[in-house]
């Protein structure tokens, strides 16, 4: 028989031990069953195979049942129950089958090195000791209990009570006949009693679409992927030598249906990936789609890390539109937010009444630029469960890298912080070790299981060595994104014509350190809103001017060093600033000088794709030298980009709005060199001036050049003229 202490803590809920008392147990040569079923008035125990076991009898008016069981060894029992207004309730007792995670399980897990996590943690359809269910686990080590709740039973904590791996801090049970497509969440009670708000499963591989907020027991992933050839390549390829152009996209704001509403991931795929293709950038980078509770934070403060959010469908259908663009040759990358959380109740925050994934000290624990918690990246178990946050995305659903947001917020303990307000490092300093190890780890480990995977950082420092490996004293990133290449530009041609002779150097400096890293040259979401202007309206003088010098703009980046990167609406010269709220004002491109914008973007994109010289050494060096660095009076700047084996390229960006003829300047080599570039082409909405087609150099590299206002030209050299030997000195 029960004790009147077990009693009272079951129909409490505040039990901790739940399958000591509940289930099946011996009583000596016989064996007694028990189970909590509120309101009901009598319960009936059948064996699975049909066979009656036996009536329970009511032992506490909160619905506390036991008595005697037919049979022979302990095993699930399929409840009868009958309730008041003659309802009746059939379920398999969950507390008559074992556990499913096993000792390794506790053992790395404990330690930190568990790398399968999302294989073992959150809601899992199984078939357990020969019963279909859902096995679902939580990470909670300082509960006083825990429970699964959902309709399958009624809400109720006290009857989802879960079974305590003391080791690892980690509860589970096993629910049988609850499958796909069930909401659920976690109900805790801190260790002195305390009820805490309901939480959704932090491993929630699926949720319920806002405002709602619970978890959903998610299918097995059903998608047949097709994407060898894409993966294959890029296994094999040094991302740092191929053409990367990326197309940023905030999935809820591309484009919407008619009525106002989002995008499926399958309209998305029918419409997007076609688009981008059209473009020809290489990559779609969307800003986090992990679920989030507040569209206006877009994405950046999720609550579910591994569940596509709901706005879009079904995890399935964002598997299909990873798919469809991998055949189509366009690889897809996530925004993905490792650097705070925020604190709704349903969250992370104090998740089991302590701070177990943010530090109780808010100095370290609290970030003031957005009000949210702070990972813990010094306990063991939080860094694992990002780590295999990133190898979950890269398995999962292929995706071909990660944009990490806000490094530097994670690289400094000071960051937005007064002083005082902040906690030094073992040594005395600002740089948060945790942070740095975890980073390090995160890459080593995303990089060491998924070749052809990328990660790129937005860091907005001078931290250094940040895309070197983590062997080299690096933090292992693939790429870092160049801050400083977008501010002083975008600086620069924020100035009236006049005055850019005197702010020369906003354009060259960026080449005392372009080699540094292994840099994407970024134009984001972040330049768009909250009263920065469109691109467009970024640009100095009247419209016409403003166009041109957006055109050559683009054209001189493309012929920059590093990667490529644009958001949204940037590639037709956008002008309102971006808004999460709406869709782009597509309507533009009615209008020439838009679809003129959008015709350079996809040249400059073909252009980058086939020429070597243009993209082969975007991270070395070996591939820069300047033409032309000099020439601040007229605004004028030209560099050669080369790649072995490949004709150079010369690319000339000029940003007064006066005609330059006969321009002299020397070319690296001697002969003909074609016009491949011309962002003043009447085509693009230009003014159509320029050479011709082509420019010759006589035998020391000096030709005669005309460069249109506001333009940038690129030329190469003509393949009958190429010879390495040939090219001049400096």
């Amino acid at each position: 028989m029960l004790s009147s202490g077990q009693i009272a803590r079951l129909v409490e809920g505040r039990e901790d031990d739940p399958f000591a008392a509940l289930g099946v147990h011996p009583d000596g040569k016989a064996f007694t069953a028990c189970v909590l079923l509120p309101e009901a008035v009598s319960v009936t125990a059948y064996r699975l195979d049909g066979k009656m076991a036996g009536t329970l009898a009511l032992v506490d008016p909160a619905g506390l049942f036991f008595g005697k069981v037919a049979v022979r060894k302990r095993q699930p029992l399929r409840y009868h129950a009958v309730f008041p207004d003659g309802g009746e309730y059939r379920f398999i007792d969950p507390y008559g089958f074992g556990p499913v995670l096993g000792p390794l399980d506790d053992y790395y897990f404990a330690e930190g090195s568990h790398g399968r996590l999302f294989d073992k943690m959150g809601a899992h359809p199984i078939r357990h000791e020969g019963v279909d269910g859902t096995h679902f686990a939580v990470w909670a080590p300082n509960a006083g209990r825990v429970s699964v709740v959902g309709d399958f039973n009624r809400w109720d904590g006290r009857r989802g009570l879960m079974r305590r791996r003391q080791d690892a801090g980690v509860w589970e049970i096993f629910i049988p006949e609850v499958g796909p497509g069930v909401p659920y969440k976690f109900e805790l009670l801190a260790a002195d009693g305390t009820p805490l708000p309901l939480k959704a499963d932090p491993f929630a591989f699926q949720s319920e679409l806002r405002p709602s907020t619970a978890s959903i027991v998610a299918a097995p992933p059903a998608h047949v992927w097709g994407d060898d050839r894409h993966r294959d390549y890029w296994a094999k390829a040094d991302a740092r030598r191929e053409p990367v152009s990326i197309y940023e996209v905030h999935a809820g704001s591309w484009q919407r249906d008619e009525d106002g509403n989002f995008l499926s991931w399958d309209e998305l795929a029918n419409r997007l990936i076609p688009y981008v293709v059209g473009l020809g950038f290489t990559h779609i980078e969307f800003l986090p789609i992990s679920e989030y509770p507040y569209d206006p934070s877009w994405g950046y403060q999720t609550t579910g890390l591994y569940a596509p959010t709901a706005r879009f469908g079904e995890p399935d259908g964002f598997a299909r539109f990873v798919d469809g663009a991998h055949r189509a040759g366009v690889g897809v990358l996530l925004d993905w937010v490792p650097a705070h959380f925020p604190t709704d109740a349903h969250g992370l925050a104090r998740f089991d009444g302590t701070a177990l994934y943010e530090h109780e000290d808010p100095r370290k624990g609290f970030h003031p630029d957005w009000n949210t918690a702070i990972y813990n990246f010094g306990r063991r178990e939080v860094a694992q469960f990002l780590i295999n946050n990133a190898l979950f995305w890269a398995e999962r659903y292929h995706v071909d890298g990660l944009r990490v947001d806000a490094v530097a917020s994670m690289l400094y303990l000071d960051y937005s912080r007064k002083a005082g307000e902040w906690i030094p490092n073992a040594q005395g300093g600002r740089e948060n070790v945790e942070a740095v190890d975890f980073l390090q780890q995160m890459n080593k480990a995303l990089y060491g299981t998924h070749p052809g995977v990328m990660t790129v950082a937005e860091e907005s420092t001078s931290w250094p060595k940040v895309s070197h490996p983590v062997h080299e004293g690096g933090l292992g990133f693939g790429f870092k994104w160049n801050m400083g290449f977008m501010h002083d530009t975008l600086r620069y041609l924020s100035r009236e014509a006049v005055h850019r002779a005197h702010h020369h150097d906003d354009i060259t400096f960026g080449l005392v350190y372009a080699f540094t890293e292994n840099f994407v040259l970024a134009l984001s979401h972040d330049e768009v809103v909250h009263g920065k202007a469109s691109l467009l309206h970024k640009m100095a003088g009247d419209d016409w001017q403003k166009f041109a010098t957006l055109r050559a703009y683009y054209a001189m980046m493309w012929g920059y060093p590093g990667k490529k990167l644009l958001f949204m609406g940037q590639e037709f010269a956008q002008r309102a600033e971006w808004s999460e709220a709406r869709a782009l004002d597509w309507h533009l491109l009615d209008h020439q000088p838009h679809r003129g914008v959008q015709k350079l973007v996809a040249d400059l994109n073909r252009l980058y794709r086939s020429r070597p010289a243009l993209h082969a050494r975007d991270c070395e060096p070996e591939g820069f030298e300047w033409v032309l660095v000099d020439a601040a009076a007229d605004s004028v700047f030209a560099w050669v980009r080369r790649s072995p084996s490949a004709a150079p390229v010369v690319v000339i960006s000029h940003f007064t709005p006066v005609l330059r003829q006969g321009y002299r300047i020397r070319l690296p080599a001697a002969g003909l060199w074609r016009e491949i570039m011309n962002s003043d082409a009447a085509d693009y909405g230009g003014s159509g001036a320029g050479n011709m087609g082509s420019v010759t150099a006589d035998e020391d590299g000096w030709a005669s050049i005309t460069i249109p206002p506001l333009g940038t030209l690129m030329l190469e050299l003509d393949y009958i003229d190429w010879d390495e030997s040939r090219l001049t000195p400096g």
